[in-house]
Formats: structure tokens, sequence, C-alpha cells
């Protein structure tokens, strides 16, 4: 195809006539002419009222969300979602202060339930072999070295499914709580389901906060355990709670589950009297063995949703980023801390499956600019500060505090 030629204006060399050109268009560079911000400036259309744009506007909690207005949020456009959340998130906590806790197995194996996820159940041939409790020095020695790693709250589990008869392990764990506490840590325990009277016993040593997972929604429940019901798990978060002790209690995700499920866990906490003091999400980690062994990995993306949508419906609450997380590449982790995670298991070992270790976490806080949360910090910190000050209930605390908190 022949091309065609322009003819070149007389009198003009070609440099000259770059520069002329130049210098005659009607739009320039910013490096040409500054251009004030507000000059072409759209403004952004009147906010429409939505369940998205409530949660993100919100100054406090509120405990009255429905099913279908969480389901709304969980199904935003993701990237709209992990911004909004890391909006609220920075509102309510400090996003660079991130709660280390350390998770020890005090008692191993042997558990009578039949959660189909779990190594230490009885029913199932997992190669774990069931132990005694172990003794109180041995735990506190391991809270200690945990202490000097940078865990604030130290965590015991043990595979019972209820505290039934079980006094003298009891004083035991009191013991453990005590001595925790004495160090200067926040102290929580799981050991299946409690009572009243055995919740008190526990706040009376101290007990910071007691974990007693949902697992997942109402309805996806009884496809992944059969022998203990779902208001029995309610009930003893109920005792929790009535004993003044924080709620830890969150779910598992990858059971087989479908989105529909995250919403439903998602609501049940959110319409707690008070929502949970910490909401740890889990990635399944399949065990050989177990009838969720061969299960496939819950997809990243589910992840974050559920940490994002978490944050928007529980702004104070603080979202424990918890088993399956050394699965996840660091920049995966980044991405869950951004939509508003704040807490991590670190240390040797997470019950019986694989953790992160201090030194790793160390290394990735220090090249992206976080830090271990101090125990004032977090919610156990500020109801020490609370019954100083004599407020009547720890839910107090959390929106002047937590609100106050340093933003970078």
């Amino acid at each position: 195809m022949a091309q065609r030629a322009f003819p070149r204006p007389t009198g003009f060399s070609r440099a000259r006539f770059v520069r002329t050109r130049c210098v005659s268009r009607p739009f320039s560079t910013v490096l040409d002419v500054p251009i004030h911000p507000s000059a072409h400036h759209t403004p952004p259309p009147a906010p429409s009222s939505s369940p998205f744009h409530d949660a993100l506007q919100a100054n406090t909690p509120r405990n009255n969300w429905t099913r279908e207005e969480i389901s709304d949020i969980y199904h935003s456009p993701l990237i709209e979602l992990t911004y909004a959340s890391a909006t609220v998130h920075r509102r309510f906590h400090n996003p660079a202060a991130i709660q280390m806790c350390t998770l020890m197995n005090i008692k191993t194996g042997g558990c009578s339930e039949d959660c189909s996820y779990c190594a230490q159940s009885s029913r199932y041939d997992t190669g774990l072999k069931a132990t005694k409790m172990v003794d109180v020095e041995s735990v506190l020695e391991a809270a200690r070295v945990a202490k000097e790693n940078g865990s604030s709250r130290f965590c015991m589990g043990a595979a019972w499914r209820d505290m039934r008869g079980r006094k003298t392990n009891l004083k035991n764990v009191k013991a453990m709580v005590e001595g925790v506490r004495a160090l200067g840590m926040e102290a929580c325990v799981t050991l299946g389901m409690i009572d009243a009277a055995q919740a008190r016993e526990l706040k009376d040593a101290g007990l910071t906060a007691y974990n007693h997972n949902l697992d997942t929604s109402r309805e996806h429940y009884p496809s992944v355990i059969s022998t203990r019901t779902y208001d029995e798990r309610l009930a003893t978060i109920k005792n929790v709670r009535e004993a003044g002790i924080n709620v830890c209690t969150g779910g598992i995700l990858g059971l087989g589950e479908k989105s529909k499920d995250h919403v439903g866990l998602i609501h049940t906490v959110a319409t707690m009297p008070s929502h949970p003091e910490s909401f740890p999400v889990n990635a399944l980690v399949p065990i050989k063995g177990t009838p969720l062994g061969e299960s496939k990995a819950i997809s990243f993306d589910a992840i974050l949703r559920t940490i994002a949508t978490a944050r928007l419906v529980l702004p104070a609450t603080i979202i424990r980023l918890a088993a399956g997380r050394h699965t996840m590449r660091e920049e995966k982790q980044i991405m869950c801390f951004q939509a508003g995670a704040n807490a991590v298991f670190t240390g040797e070992k997470m019950l019986t499956t694989a953790c992160n270790g201090w030194e790793e976490d160390k290394e990735m806080f220090g090249k992206w600019g976080l830090r271990p949360m101090e125990t004032k910090e977090t919610i156990g910190g500020q109801q020490e500060i609370a019954e100083t000050a004599n407020f009547d209930t720890v839910a107090e605390v959390p929106s002047s505090v937590q609100a106050s908190a340093p933003v970078i």
C-alpha cells in the first residue's frame, strides 16, 4: 500500500516544527500546567442505603443483622468488599498490630466426639496416640517461651467432650490459668462443653477467654458432627458469657459447606447479645483417617470473603487467622491482614497440625511493617482497664478504646 506524503511547511526546520506543534497542542501534561485538584472533580453520587453501605459507615457494633444483609455483603465484588473491610478495620483497630497467640495441646487424643475433621477423635484411626494431661509446670514453661517470642495470649486445649467428673483436671487447668496470667499474658482454654458453675470457677481463676467454635452454620452442622448439637455449643457460649469470660468462637472453612453456610455462621455470632471477643477463621487441614481426610482445600477467595465480611459485621472483634495459615503464601496472609484479620497462632504447633513459627512470623512482620499487639491493646487488656475504671460491662470498652487506636 502506497504511503501518502505530507509536505513539510516551508521555512521550518524539523526541530522547530516539532517544538511549535508541542506548544500549540490544546492539552498539556501535569509538568506543564499544574491543575488544581478540584478543577475537574466529579463529586461521587449520594450513597444509597444498603447493608454494605451501613456496615462501611458503622462506628459501633450492631446485633440485629439479618442473614440476607450479611449475604448481600458477602457476595459484594471482592475488590470492593476488601477495600470496605480494610476501611472499617482501620476505624476500630491499629492495622499494624497483630496479636500473636500460642496454642498448646494439654491433653491429646481420646475424645469421644465424632467431629469429621478431628485427628483427636477416638472413633478414627489417624495414628494419633492418646495421652494423659500434661503437668502444670510444663505448661507454664511453654507459656514463658511463647511470651519471650512475642505471644501475648497463651491458649490451652484438651481433647474432651465436656468437663463432667473432671474435678482434678479442672483444678489443674485453673492452676495453669493462674500461672499464665501471672506471666502477664492472656489465658484462653478450650475444654469442650462446660456448665455455668465450671465457667464461674474458671473466671475466678482469671481466665481471659474461652474458645468454643460453632464450626459452621446451623444447617450444615449435622453433616459434620452428630455427638453434640448446635444448641449445646450455644449453651456453653452462654455459660461463658454469663460468667464474665470473653467468648472466642468461630468456624472451620472447607467442611464441604457452601457460601451460604459462611453467611450462616457469621449471622449466628453477629446476632449474639454481645459479639464474641474473637472470631477464629480456620481452613481445614485434612487429616488422613478422618471422614474429611481427602477433602479438597477451600479456595482462598472464600477465606478472604469470610474474613472481610466478618470484619464489616463484627467491627470491634479480633479476627484470628487460625489453622491452615501455614499453607498460605506470605502474600495471601498479608491480604487477610489488610482485609481485617488481626491475630495469628504462632509457635511450634497448633494442637495436632502444623503452625507458622515465631521466627518466620517475625521476619514477615518486619518486612511488612507489622508488629506484635501489646496486651493493653487487646480486648483482654481493655477488660482490665474497664474493671479498674469500674465499668459495668466489658462491652462498653471496645468502641471507645479501639476507635482511638492510632491509624497508619
